[in-house]
C-alpha cells in the first residue's frame, strides 16, 4: 500500500520533508531517482546506488516494452527481480519517448499509433495497454499516458492537448486492476499558467496518489520553467506527493524543492559523467582538459566516493583520452555520489532550518568551473 506523509515543512519556503511507503521500501523526499530506462542505471549496479543511498530508480514503459517485453519481465518474477534491485521502482509511462523517438506516429483520442525505433513495426499505446504494462512489469509507481506536445505550441493546440491527456488519465485510472501500487498524473499545459492550472484540476478531480509536472525544460527559459512550476504546484494538493519530471541540474534541483517539489529524475548526472563533465563542490570539472594530464588530485578533495578515494585526476584522464570502459563506470559513480549527498544535503538542510543557505551555496556553483 503506497502512503505519503510530510513530515516537516521549511520556515521560509515551501520546502518539506516527507516520506513515502511502498510495497518495497521506504523514500525519504526529497528525492532523486537515477534513471535505469531499460532496467539499469548505465555502468552502475543496483548494490552500488544502494550504497550511494537511493531509494528509488525510475525505468521506462515504452523501453520495456519493446525490449524484452513486459510479458518476458512478468514471466521472471517482475522488473525488481529482473533487475535485481529490491528498492522502489517508478516508470515513466512512455509517452514521451513513444512522440520523440518513432520516426511515423499518430496520436488518436483512445492512445498513440506508432512504429519502433528498433525495427520499425507498428504499435498502439493506449491507456489501457499503458497500465497493463507498468501492472505487468510490478513497479511501484506508474505513470499516466499523456501527450508532451512540444515547445513551442500554441495556446490552441495546448487547450487540446491537456483534454486529451485528461481523458487519457480517465482512462488509466478505470484501467487499473492492482491495488499495491500508485498511480501519478501528469500536469501538461506548456507555460500557458492558466492551461497548467486547468490540467491540475481536472487530474485532482479524477483523483491520484500523486501529481507530475511534464513536459517542462524542453526549450523555454528558465525562468519560465520557475514561474510554471510554482504557479502549478500552488494548485496541487499538499498532501500528495509532486514530482517535476527531467529536470535534474543541482541548481534546478534546489529551487524547485523551494517551491515544494518532493521528486525528481534526470539524466544529467549519468550522461554528464560519460561525456567526461563532473560536478564537485567547487563547480563542474571536464576531465579530459589538458590541464588535468599530471594533477595528482582527485576529482574533488571533498568527496567520498570510490572515484575520488581511490584515482587522481591524471588517471581519469588517461582513461577518458584512451576510451577505456572503466572510465564510464568511475565517473558516473563519482557524479551519482554527488546527487546522492546533494539530496541528503538538502533534506539534512530542511530538518535544521539551513535551507535557505544550502540553496544559495549550490546556487553559486551552477555557472562555476573548477580549475
Amino acid at each position: 500500500m503506497f502512503t505519503f506523509d510530510i513530515n516537516k515543512k521549511d520556515e521560509s519556503t515551501n520546502a518539506r520533508l516527507g516520506r513515502m511507503k511502498t510495497a518495497h521500501g521506504i523514500v525519504d523526499t526529497p528525492a532523486f531517482m537515477p534513471v535505469a530506462t531499460q532496467g539499469t542505471v548505465k555502468s552502475i549496479s543496483p548494490d552500488e546506488l544502494d550504497d550511494m543511498g537511493f531509494q528509488m530508480v525510475i525505468s521506462n514503459a515504452y523501453h520495456l516494452y519493446l525490449r524484452p517485453g513486459h510479458k518476458t519481465v512478468e514471466k521472471l518474477g517482475g522488473l525488481h527481480k529482473f533487475m535485481s534491485w529490491n528498492k522502489s521502482i517508478t516508470t515513466d509511462s512512455g509517452g514521451y519517448q513513444v512522440l520523440s523517438l518513432s520516426k511515423t506516429r499518430k496520436i488518436k483520442n483512445d492512445g498513440i499509433l506508432f512504429r519502433s525505433h528498433l525495427d520499425g513495426s507498428e504499435h498502439m499505446f493506449t491507456p489501457e495497454k499503458c497500465i497493463e504494462i507498468q501492472e505487468s512489469l510490478g513497479v511501484d509507481i506508474m505513470m499516466c499516458l499523456d501527450e508532451c506536445p512540444p515547445y513551442p505550441s500554441t495556446r490552441e493546440y495546448m487547450r487540446k492537448s491537456i483534454d486529451l491527456t485528461t481523458r487519457w488519465a480517465r482512462m488509466c485510472r478505470e484501467a487499473r486492476k492492482r491495488s499495491d501500487n500508485a498511480l501519478f498524473g501528469i500536469v501538461q499545459g506548456g507555460v500557458y499558467k492558466d492551461l497548467r492550472e486547468q490540467s491540475a484540476r481536472d487530474l485532482m478531480d479524477i483523483g491520484f496518489e500523486g501529481y507530475a509536472l511534464g513536459g517542462l525544460g524542453i526549450g523555454e527559459d528558465p525562468e519560465q520553467t520557475y514561474e510554471t512550476t510554482e504557479s502549478t504546484l500552488n494548485v496541487l494538493p499538499d498532501d500528495k506527493p509532486r514530482y517535476l519530471m527531467g529536470l535534474g541540474k543541482p541548481e534546478d534541483i534546489v529551487t524547485a524543492v523551494s517551491m515544494g517539489v518532493d521528486l525528481f529524475d534526470c539524466v544529467i548526472p549519468t550522461r554528464n559523467a560519460r561525456n567526461g563533465t563532473l560536478f564537485t563542490s567547487r563547480g563542474k570539472l571536464v576531465i579530459k582538459n589538458a590541464q588535468f594530464t599530471e594533477d595528482e588530485r582527485p576529482i574533488d578533495e571533498s568527496c567520498e566516493c570510490y572515484t575520488c578515494r581511490t584515482f587522481s585526476r591524471a588517471y581519469l584522464r588517461h582513461l577518458y583520452i584512451a576510451k577505456e570502459i572503466l572510465v564510464l563506470r568511475l565517473l558516473t559513480t563519482h557524479n551519482l555520489f554527488y546527487y546522492a549527498e546533494l539530496m541528503k544535503g538538502i533534506r539534512s538542510s530542511i530538518l535544521d532550518g539551513d535551507f535557505p543557505n544550502y540553496i544559495s551555496r549550490v546556487q553559486s556553483l551552477g555557472g562555476e568551473r573548477e580549475n
